[in-house]
Parts: structure tokens; C-alpha cells; sequence
């Protein structure tokens, strides 16, 4: 069993998105500043070798481990990724559509008020902007909404990207047999409980 992980987990983003749209998925891990991103992605991704690039998926329950981790041409600046999400329909898309190959990227997630937008944007509830009283708190206009207030969100994708060809989706019961799940799984969980 490790002992200690050489190569630190972070797992200090916001969570991760699905596009589907290019000739290969996206897989994007989430973040709230665009500086953070791109430092993330200049000091650690840049330097990683696409082909061994890893992505690890492993149910439990109604959530998923989301682990990535590759070797690295600057091993000092070296990081693997983890997060422990819910499953969502955009995951499950991921999951039977991906062919086991997809673009990682990273992305920037923004809140917007209805301030911030222009009226065609919608709501969180479905409804345009311009459907939203902008005088009583922006509650939604429409009788059947339940929505109290306008509330938007943007995710702006980084320019570069690299090619990810070894993704799996893992039970818990086989982490042991994969190197990289065994250890976030270990080092993050299992020897926190011993």
C-alpha cells in the first residue's frame, strides 16, 4: 500500500464540465478566476505529455471520483486533479459518448445577476431576463415559475486544450487493479479512515 502520494492532489476548483460539440468531447474542469485557470494550465498542464494523460471515473452511490493525473516534462511543478461530484445527466452523456478519447480544457464559471445580463439571457428557471420584474427582487413574471430571483450562469472555455486518450470508468470494488484511482483513493480517503 502507499505510504504517501509523490505527486500532491488538488482538488481546489469548482467542479467539472461537458461539451459535446467539437469533433471530440470536452472535458473541463471548472474555475472562478480566469487567472487561476491559466496559471494552472502554464504551470502544470502545458507540460503534460497528451498520451499520458489519465482520467479515472469511479461511481459510489448518486456521485462520482473525478481523477486526472499525467507524467510531466517538469516533474517539480506536477499535480494530479480529484473531485467528488454528483452525477448529473451531463456526466452520464460524457460517459457513453466520450469513445474513450476527449479534449481537456479548462474553463472559467460565472454568476450573473439580472444586472449583469441582457434580457434574451435566460434563467437558471428557463425564462428570459426580460421575464423577471426588475423592481421586486427579480422574481419571475411567469405565474407557474416558482423562481424568486434571476440567477445566470457563463462558463468561458480556455483557447488550449490537450487530446485525452485514456479515460475509464471504474467500480469501487476495482480500484485496486488501477494504479491512479487506488492511489487518490487511498491517499484522500482510505488512510484518513485508518
Amino acid at each position: 500500500m502507499p505510504a504517501k502520494s509523490i505527486t500532491p492532489w488538488f482538488n481546489d476548483f469548482l467542479g467539472v464540465a461537458y461539451r459535446y460539440f467539437d469533433l471530440r468531447m470536452n472535458l473541463v474542469p471548472l474555475f472562478a478566476e480566469r487567472k487561476e485557470a491559466t496559471n494552472l494550465w502554464q504551470n502544470t498542464i502545458h507540460w503534460w505529455v497528451d498520451p499520458s494523460i489519465k482520467v479515472r471515473f469511479v461511481e459510489r452511490n448518486d456521485q462520482y471520483w473525478f481523477m486526472m493525473a499525467s507524467e510531466s516534462q517538469k516533474p517539480d511543478s506536477n499535480m494530479s486533479f480529484f473531485k467528488i461530484l454528483p452525477k448529473s445527466g451531463n456526466y452520464e452523456r460524457f460517459k457513453k459518448g466520450n469513445g474513450g478519447e476527449a479534449y481537456l480544457r479548462l474553463g472559467v464559471y460565472s454568476e450573473h445577476s439580472l444586472d449583469d445580463v441582457k434580457k434574451s439571457i435566460q434563467c437558471n428557471c428557463g425564462h428570459a431576463a426580460e421575464d423577471h420584474d426588475e423592481g421586486d427582487n427579480d422574481v419571475c413574471l411567469y405565474k407557474t415559475c416558482h423562481c424568486k430571483k434571476f440567477s445566470s450562469f457563463q462558463v468561458n472555455l480556455l483557447k488550449r486544450k490537450k487530446t485525452i486518450t485514456d479515460i475509464l470508468f471504474l467500480e469501487e470494488k476495482n480500484v485496486k487493479e488501477d494504479p491512479l484511482a487506488w492511489n487518490c483513493l487511498y491517499v484522500n480517503e482510505y488512510s484518513k479512515n485508518e
